[in-house]
Order: structure tokens, then sequence, then C-alpha cells
């Protein structure tokens, strides 16, 4: 393994190609080659796995990703770094590098062209963590899991369950496409440059999603419950259904009509959503 996750090795690395990271781009490099060998083993990396890496930058990730025997495909918005990551591939050509912007990136065609299935192991630019996710957690089958890196309270909310501080509409959508599993905290120290808050690992394991009536519907759903997360279901669903249908409905499920949101796990708001539809 090269010594790209030592921090003297990445800054002279970094002088060679004339760039430093871009606090634009959320880029915060890992220089611990500890935590990239625990990533590894955390998403289960093994021989001839397909793995889809999002914002490789310099490519220490990519590289050990490479030496477990995975055919890496990378997608790295910054040109410099795109470039330089082909000076890691390998004999038999299990690198493919894209330079683009993950967001603009045609990922159904990518899959549809490769069905994998694949798994998405990331060190994901923090700026843009929600709207990454939104794109793949739905991919199942094509893609099986995502280990990814991100912001420490994110990572919390990923995983929270019914009553915790971090359950949200957005633990919700999460539990909806996968299984998440919160692997283990990195402290700003293994960066460089430092964040300013901790970081995480959480593997999601994918599967099919439930079968509702309308999936847009039902997040519309969700993510209004969660606004005003204090209120109770009664009056914060109140702009999408009638308050007697509301109650009636809650009272069906077997909860009090004063239930607030953070207390209904995912199975109780696909019920809910399927009796006020």
């Amino acid at each position: 393994m090269s010594k790209m996750h030592k921090a003297s090795e990445l800054q002279s690395f970094l002088r060679e190609l004339g760039v430093d990271a871009r606090k634009g781009l959320s880029q915060n490099f890992l220089i611990d080659g500890n935590i990239l060998r625990k990533i590894a083993a955390s998403a289960h990396v093994k021989t001839g796995d397909y793995v889809l890496e999002i914002g490789p930058g310099p490519g220490a990730l990519t590289e050990l990703l490479l030496e477990q025997g995975a055919h890496v495909t990378a997608i790295e918005l910054d040109v410099v770094f795109a470039k330089a990551l082909e000076r890691l591939q390998t004999q038999d050509q299990r690198l493919t590098v894209f330079t683009t912007d993950f967001l603009k990136f045609p990922l159904q065609e990518f899959l549809k062209k490769n069905p994998g299935p694949w798994k998405v192991v990331a060190n994901l630019p923090y700026h843009i963590t929600t709207p990454i996710l939104t794109q793949i957690l739905p991919c199942t089958p094509a893609i099986e899991s995502v280990t990814i890196m991100v912001q420490k309270e994110v990572g919390k909310r990923m995983v929270s369950s019914p009553g915790s501080s971090d359950y949200g509409s957005f633990s919700v959508f999460v539990s909806f496409y996968s299984k998440a599993t919160y692997c283990f905290t990195v402290e700003p120290t293994c960066f460089y440059p430092k964040p300013t808050v901790q970081s995480a690992v959480v593997h999601c394991q994918l599967h099919p999603a439930p079968q509702v009536s309308s999936v847009d519907a039902f997040f519309i759903l969700t993510r209004t419950a969660f606004q005003q997360r204090r209120k109770m279901l009664r009056s914060s669903l109140k702009e999408l259904y009638l308050q007697e249908k509301i109650v009636s409905s809650l009272l069906q499920l077997g909860l009090k009509e004063t239930v607030r949101p953070e207390e209904l796990s995912l199975n109780q708001f696909l019920q809910l959503f399927s009796l006020l539809n």
C-alpha cells in the first residue's frame, strides 16, 4: 500500500499535482491507513467484487480496494485527481474513472449496462451526502450495499430508531431501502485538512423497498410529519389529510391520537399511509 495515507506523503503528492484540498468540494482526505482498512472490512470487499467509489480524491481508498482484488469504478469531479488516479491502473484493467459530478452521472443507465451487483464504498463529500443517498439507496438489486463515511450527526440519523432524538424522516427514508449499521466513529485528526466535525462510517445493506401506492406521496407524508416534530401527527398532517381521518386511522392502528412522529416505526408509517390513502 502506498503511503498516501500519511499526512507528509499526501501533502507532497498534492504539491506535485499543484493542488490543495478544496473546501467548496468538502475535500478532507483520510490520512489513516487503519481507518481505510476498517472501511474496506466494513464493506466486506473481496476479490472480484464490483465497487463504485464516489469522490476518491487522491485515491488512498481506491488503491486499497484494488489491492483487495475489486473492480473499481471511481467517479471524481476534480479533473486533476481523476487524471492522477490513472497511476493506480492494474495490469488486468480493474480501474475505470469517470470525471464528472456524481449528481449528474447517469447512474440508472450505467447500472443497466453494468448490473454488478455493486458495493458503493466512499468517503462522501459531506455537503451532498443526502442527495447522493437519495440516488443510490433505491437501486437494489444492482447495488447490494453502501458503506460510506459521513458526518457523525448524519450517521446517527441514518441508524436511529423510534423514540431517539436523532430519529427523523431521513431515518425512515434509509430504513425504507436498507438495514443501516453504525460501524465506527472517525476523529478529525484522521484527515487532512482536519474537519471541524467528527465523522462516522455507516454500512447499509440494501433490500427491496416495501410496496406502497406511491413512494413520493409516502415520503411527503413522513417529511411533513417531522417538519414540526414536537407537534402531534393529527396537527402536523392536517395540511395533507382531514383531521378526523388522521385520528380514526391512528386509533385503528392502536395508537393514541396524541402520538408524535418520532414514536412511529417505518412499519407504522406504512400502515398509516395505507389507511389515509
